[in-house]
């Protein structure tokens, strides 16, 4: 597996801190700040976890 080069974290008050991420291969990721190690890919269980955590107020600043 490629290494993956992830971003800043975006972050908001008081909610968890996102980070995203791509490998040389174009690939894309997800994880919870300091939970880099268990991350979800670019893949329709990303989306849907993405919108779970959205409307459960964990990732409003990504909106």
């Amino acid at each position: 597996m490629s290494e993956i080069n992830w971003e800043e974290a975006y972050c908001g008050e008081g909610n968890n801190c996102f980070r995203l991420g791509t490998d040389a291969e174009g690939n894309g990721y997800i994880a919870v700040l300091g939970e880099e190690g268990h991350y979800l890919t670019d893949s329709r269980e990303s989306l849907q976890q993405m919108i779970r955590d959205i409307k459960a107020g964990k990732a409003d600043h990504l909106l």
